[in-house]
């Protein structure tokens, strides 16, 4: 009984392993610790055993009982492989070499959702409002999007009795970009690569917002160079630069379109979750650029498009919330 005492004391390991930059932290009883969240540049590191590693180099608590890992990229049973980032994930291999008594891996896009109903009312602001408020039994279906280093979707659905929440995982940024007249045909056969397709990924990003940018600016007769990035690009937008306006729209004519298509698929009459740094970053431009057309233009169904509303989630570290919820012990 000891034994088992002093192991359930000890904290849970969280990891949201984005293309670019790791969070890590600790969470007991399924609460995260928000003092002990750190961001790690993966580029120092060769692998997320390393990450983990220099983090708890740096702790002096009790070692870690549990792990949940949050990647971008897609998660079959217990390897998880990076989208933008040559690394393998495998649970059972973390779970031997930090002795850990269980490891879960997921999509991060299912940990932002999982995360929802732990966030304070204020992790969210809004951008577009229903035209009517969702029915009760209705208000947690709401569906999650990612704008960081890629793009991907996850729907939440809500509990129900006899089950719990969940968030099935997919791969929503790899379908093709809309493509709806010759504008959005030209900037398709600008970004498609040697295969000749181009994703909804490849303009909802932080590298694809830099690459719409240039598309923008090549027709405007001012080229940029190819190592332009997103942030130049949300500078440019605040200073009312003409290319950059034209990119922002286009951006979000993009942005309106795959997530109406989404909300059509999934139906999250609970709202619409804009996440990621870029989703934050462009916030403030999406309304005057015509998210609500691009959104509701869908033929006769536009008036049935009014009863979704969208958010943006200005909380960074929701992923490590939702794997402190995959672990949370039950009746936690």
């Amino acid at each position: 009984m000891t034994d088992r005492a002093e192991a359930d004391t000890r904290p849970d390991l969280l990891v949201d392993l984005g293309g670019t930059n790791s969070r890590v932290g600790l969470a007991r009883d399924g609460v995260l610790i928000h003092d002990s969240i750190r961001r790690i540049a993966n580029g120092d590191h060769p692998s997320l055993a390393s990450v983990l590693h220099s983090y708890l180099a740096e702790e002096t608590g009790p070692r870690p009982r549990a792990l949940a890992v949050a990647l971008a990229g897609p998660v079959e049973g217990r390897h998880g492989a990076m989208t933008n980032l040559a690394w393998q994930i495998d649970a059972d291999g973390l779970m031997a070499e930090f002795g850990l008594e269980r490891a879960e891996l997921m999509n991060d896009l299912q940990a932002q959702a999982l995360a929802l109903p732990r966030l304070d009312d204020g992790a969210l602001r809004p951008l577009l409002a229903a035209a009517r408020p969702p029915a009760p039994a209705l208000r947690g279906e709401r569906l999650v999007a990612g704008i960081g280093t890629g793009f991907n979707a996850a729907m939440l659905f809500g509990a129900r009795p006899g089950r719990g929440a969940f968030s099935p995982a997919s791969e929503s940024g790899h379908v093709n970009m809309v493509v709806q007249d010759e504008d959005d045909l030209a900037l398709a056969r600008f970004l498609a690569g040697p295969g000749g397709f181009a994703s909804a990924e490849d303009v909802l990003s932080g590298r694809g917002l830099a690459a719409v940018h240039r598309f923008a600016a090549e027709r405007a007769g001012a080229p940029l160079p190819d190592d332009w990035q997103a942030a130049q690009t949300v500078a440019a937008i605040g200073r009312a630069e003409a290319p950059a306006l034209h990119a922002a729209r286009l951006f979000t004519r993009q942005l309106g379109a795959v997530l109406g298509n989404l909300a059509l698929v999934q139906l999250p009459r609970g709202g619409i979750v804009l996440a990621g740094g870029v989703a934050r970053a462009m916030a403030p431009h999406l309304a005057a650029c015509g998210l609500a057309d691009a959104f509701r233009d869908k033929g006769r169904f536009g008036p049935f498009m009014e009863q979704f509303s969208i958010s943006v989630l200005d909380d960074d570290f929701a992923a490590l919330t939702g794997c402190a919820e995959i672990l949370r012990p039950a009746g936690a």
